[in-house]
């Protein structure tokens, strides 16, 4: 396995953004958890109550959610002692015997790190003590009968949904205005160069709304962030890009043209982000000569709060296409309405027809067969991407027969570079370590976290001068790109 020369980033250091990840946003997505059940649970109290008193229904749907009450107690009970222990820099507990995915790979690693007591919450390496984190999340609802596969977080994803309509309408609105330039766009690479400009910078920006960091925001900041597509916005922001390979990677996509050609996108946040992505993705199958092919991958289980499930990849298709899903004081006239259907109803026909794909529906290989969801679940283990070959063989086959594979966001970043504390000028190559070359690689970041390579160390002074919180305000942002080796 692959050793950097610089260690993993401390989580003791307490000046840093994983001290105060540990002290202050894990207990307030923990309590946010705790509230959220705790909610849930009066509200079946009150149902059962009024089935019992009315004779509406059966006894055996009320002793249903009698028993389910009884198990959300014991969640919200598992929940306030790990954000006591949390506290407390106690030990990390091994997970449960769930009848889920990567049991022994998680208990095993907590092994290791107790024989250098690296076991407790604020020693811990931070990449593997918040991936932890959201395993045993899971395994709070997987050991209960009512509540298995619960989804804690999907509420909150779909409320920051519901407030994204202004930027959803404007620019499906946008992309419909294509339809009448989709041959012109096709045959002129100058003009697609514009575009592809204005869409790349779309979908970097829409990585800007993050539910694990943003639960502070008033819907009318959401918007602010949101507004991602016009000439202005993209001159404005522009200079808030501190790598930029937006040209060196168009220079990639140009040497490629005819049938299957394919984009992986790794996805993050649900939600707004997706929406972008699939607007990216939709680009790039039609409206230019380049892709015929895309897969999306998302996390098979709840993951850092906002990441993309299977199910919330379809819900968001269905919410999309449904009339009242958005609230109506946001809805624009009957036009952008229509564009949004029109545009939607081309994804639906892509995903039916396997343009668009989700890898959980993965089935074969290199001519043998797979599981996809087993293929994938390395997205949800706590490992640096550099270690894929060894660790997903099957998946480092599938990524690296693929003509450019988009990671999105702040995490995947983080496991790009192992959360190694890297020099803020190490070269983008070289943090990627053994992962470099391997296949065409975009990483589209705005900076969440303190982990940051490929930046001119004058201009990170610069900004460090100016008293910038510019590593973790998700204000500033990356797009660095890798090619293919040879």
């Amino acid at each position: 396995m692959f050793k950097p020369p610089y260690p993993p980033y401390d989580p003791q250091d307490k000046s840093g953004f994983s001290y105060a990840t540990v002290l202050k946003r894990w207990p307030v997505i923990i309590t946010g958890i705790i509230d959220h059940v705790h909610r849930l649970i009066h509200d079946m109290t009150m149902e059962a109550k009024r089935l019992a008193e009315s004779g509406e229904d059966t006894l055996e749907h009320v002793k249903a959610l009698k028993d389910k009450v009884e198990e959300g107690k014991e969640i919200i009970s598992k929940a306030s002692r790990l954000k006591y222990r949390m506290a407390r820099d106690q030990e990390l507990e091994p997970i449960p015997e769930d009848g889920d995915v990567d049991v022994d790979t998680y208990n095993a690693e907590l092994a290791n790190l107790a024989t250098t007591h690296q076991n407790t919450w604020f020693t811990a390496p931070w990449l593997f003590a918040e991936c932890y984190l959201y395993r045993l999340f899971r395994s709070y609802f997987n050991e209960t009968r009512r509540w298995r596969n619960f989804d804690p977080f999907f509420a909150q994803k779909e409320d920051m949904f519901k407030h994204s309509a202004t930027a959803i309408y404007q620019i499906a609105t946008s992309m419909h205005e294509l339809e009448h330039e989709k041959e012109r766009l096709k045959s002129n690479p100058d003009n697609l160069l514009l575009l592809f400009r204005e869409m790349i910078q779309m979908c970097l920006w829409g990585n800007a709304t993050d539910l694990s960091l943003l639960t502070h925001l008033k819907p009318s900041d959401i918007e602010d962030l949101q507004t991602v597509l016009g000439k202005d916005t993209q001159l404005a922001r522009q200079a808030f890009i501190l790598k930029d390979d937006q040209e060196v990677m168009w220079e990639h996509i140009k040497t490629l043209g005819g049938s299957g050609k394919r984009c992986d996108f790794i996805l993050d946040n649900a939600g707004f982000e997706l929406f972008t992505d699939l607007v990216f993705a939709d680009f790039l199958v039609t409206y230019t000569p380049y892709f015929s092919k895309v897969v999306f991958h998302p996390k098979l289980f709840p993951w850092f709060v906002s990441d993309v499930t299977p199910t919330d990849f379809e819900s968001t298709i269905t919410s999309l296409l449904s009339t009242t899903f958005f609230p109506e004081t946001l809805l624009p006239d009957t036009r952008s309405t229509a564009h949004l259907q029109e545009m939607v109803m081309r994804w639906r026909s892509y995903l039916e027809q396997g343009t668009f794909v989700l890898s959980t529906d993965i089935t074969e290989v290199n001519g043998q067969k797979v599981d996809g969801k087993a293929m994938v679940k390395f997205w949800t283990e706590p490992w640096p991407y550099w270690n894929m070959k060894e660790r997903a063989s099957q998946l480092w086959g599938w990524l690296h027969d693929s003509d450019l594979v988009v990671f999105k966001g702040d995490l995947n970043y983080r496991k790009l570079t192992g959360d190694a504390m890297w020099p803020i000028s190490t070269p983008f190559t070289t943090a990627l370590g053994p992962l470099a070359g391997t296949f065409p690689l975009l990483s589209l970041r705005t900076n969440k976290a303190d982990i940051a390579v490929g930046i001119p160390q004058e201009i990170a002074d610069d900004l460090d001068r100016k008293g910038e919180n510019w590593r973790v305000s998700g204000k500033y942002a990356l797009v660095s790109f890798e090619p293919r080796a040879g």
